[in-house]
């Protein structure tokens, strides 16, 4: 009797092979997005009161006397009244809102929060602001007398002359008001009777444009003790600032994205 042949085991048919999948980076929980940006407000509380060390220990501001912000959110983080510098935490920083209010259970802000508050909303391309008492600014303030273009180098306040803005009471909204007109079209200004404001992108170049303006002022004193000064004209200055504009960093030609 012949064998009946058996059929070959059928294989199961192959899976067609799958495309890799590209996924999308998981997004930020909301607790991952408030530790993120508690994260990053801390920072800057530090740099405050790095800045306002910095500005202290280089007798820039002696003492207690001047203060440090910079804009946070939709209003501003600044140094508090009435604590010396060296004993600042970063929980001492206030934030002050647009609208000058502060959180429950904040330290005080400055006695000069107004004009902090009024230089950012005169100037939203600025985002730090350092004003202090040196000895050169405030001497020439106290005798209201604004810086002229004795020298080139005044074109780093923006323009062609150091302004003088005038006098009105500390922490008022006078002092604000002046304030803000004043940084309307410069990036530092006199003070009278009081002392000086430098304004920035960032909380370095706003230290660093302080120390500019202190060195100017110095250096002004100096030239009225000889004598009257040969100020720069207006084409002269004109001049210096379309240079300044291709100057250093601003000639780097934009990065490619």
């Amino acid at each position: 009797m012949a064998s009946k042949k058996t059929a070959p085991p059928k294989t199961a048919p192959k899976a067609p092979a799958r495309k890799p999948v590209a996924r999308k980076p998981a997004a930020k929980t909301p607790a991952g997005k408030a530790a993120v940006s508690k994260a990053a407000e801390t920072s800057a509380r530090k740099a405050i009161i790095r800045i306002s060390l910095e500005m202290s220990r280089s007798q820039l501001s002696p003492g207690r006397s001047g203060n440090v912000s910079c804009r946070w959110k939709s209003g501003m983080l600044i140094t508090p009244t009435g604590i010396a510098y060296d004993q600042l935490k970063p929980a001492d920083i206030v934030y002050v809102d647009h609208d000058g209010t502060t959180p429950a259970r904040s330290k005080k802000p400055s006695s000069e929060w107004r004009f902090h508050l009024a230089a950012y909303l005169a100037r939203p391309d600025m985002a730090a602001v350092v004003h202090t008492h040196s000895l050169h600014a405030t001497v020439l303030a106290c005798a209201h007398k604004p810086i002229p273009a004795f020298h080139y180098m005044i074109a780093v306040a923006g323009g062609t002359d150091i302004p003088l803005i005038p006098y009105a009471p500390f922490g008022t909204v006078k002092l604000a008001e002046y304030v803000a007109e004043g940084l309307s079209d410069r990036n530092a200004l006199l003070m009278a009777n009081h002392g000086q404001i430098a304004i920035a992108k960032d909380l370095d170049s706003a230290l660093e444009l302080a120390h500019e303006v202190e060195v100017l002022a110095q250096q002004y004193v100096n030239v009225l003790n000889l004598g009257k000064p040969k100020i720069l004209g207006k084409k002269a200055m004109t001049d210096v600032l379309e240079r300044f504009a291709s100057y250093g960093q601003n000639a780097q030609p934009p990065t490619k994205s």
